[in-house]
């Protein structure tokens, strides 16, 4: 008898509710159930006979329309799909896509800029894992003059949480009386790792804004708006996740 039973986290990324690790965030913090019971990291489910559900609502199995959107974040909006703080999150921007969508990645409360969006688990699992090393490029502000010594530091990496960051290129795009323009171009992606890195160096970010994403470009989008990928950007990012392979 065929064995139909896949893992728990791939199943809800395939329905569309998460990405893998933020599906196995969510049976981490209990939210998941499986028949009625608390499900468990790895678990096997049979999605024709098992009952899952996510915060109480039903998982409905099915082929679902993949939708791929990028979002100029505002700031002020947190990027998670609901907030127990009740902040306003980047899904309330995005309702009048027509699909339940959730983010790509993150970026922190007070950063803006591009953050792709979807319903397909398996592509943001693939363009966010750590050994995908993407290209994201920032434009940060930062108070003050900053010296060739500071710049010099975070190329090559700075120690976050006992780990090195991988280098990247750091530079000065505009010089101001009272503050500086800085854009960084890093390939990972660790929590608020560009502030982390600013303030190792006495550096004091007034603005961060993310302009790309593995090549493909904000633009003019206006804040707070969104428009679905294009054909090239898809054939770029597309490419980049078929040579991740699934876990």
């Amino acid at each position: 008898m065929k064995d139909n039973k896949i893992r728990l986290q791939k199943h809800l990324a395939e329905c569309g509710i998460a990405s893998r690790r933020k599906a196995e965030e969510l049976i981490e913090q209990g939210k998941v159930k499986v028949n009625g019971h608390p499900a468990i990291l790895g678990q096997k489910v049979d999605p024709k006979r098992d009952k899952i559900t996510v915060r109480g609502k039903t998982v409905v199995a099915g082929k679902t329309e993949k939708v791929y959107i990028m979002l100029h974040k505002p700031r002020g909006f947190v990027t998670t799909t609901s907030d127990e703080k009740g902040r306003k999150c980047v899904t309330d921007l995005v309702k009048d896509a027509g699909n339940r969508l959730f983010p790509v990645g993150r970026l922190d409360l007070n950063s803006e800029g591009l953050l792709f969006m979807t319903n397909d688990g398996e592509f943001a699992n693939k363009l966010t894992h750590p050994s995908s090393h993407v290209n994201k490029t920032y434009r940060v502000t930062v108070a003050g003059e900053v010296e060739e010594e500071k710049l010099i530091t975070l190329r090559e990496g700075i120690m976050l949480d006992g780990k090195k960051t991988l280098p990247c290129d750091c530079f000065v795009a505009e010089r101001k009386p009272d503050r500086t323009v800085l854009i960084f171009i890093i390939s990972e992606g660790r929590n608020r790792q560009i502030r982390r890195m600013c303030e190792a160096v006495n550096l004091e970010v007034l603005r961060l804004k993310r302009t790309e994403i593995a090549g493909v470009k904000l633009g003019m989008l206006p804040r707070g708006s969104w428009r679905p990928l294009n054909e090239r950007e898809m054939r770029r990012l597309t490419s980049i996740t078929q040579m991740k392979e699934s876990d």
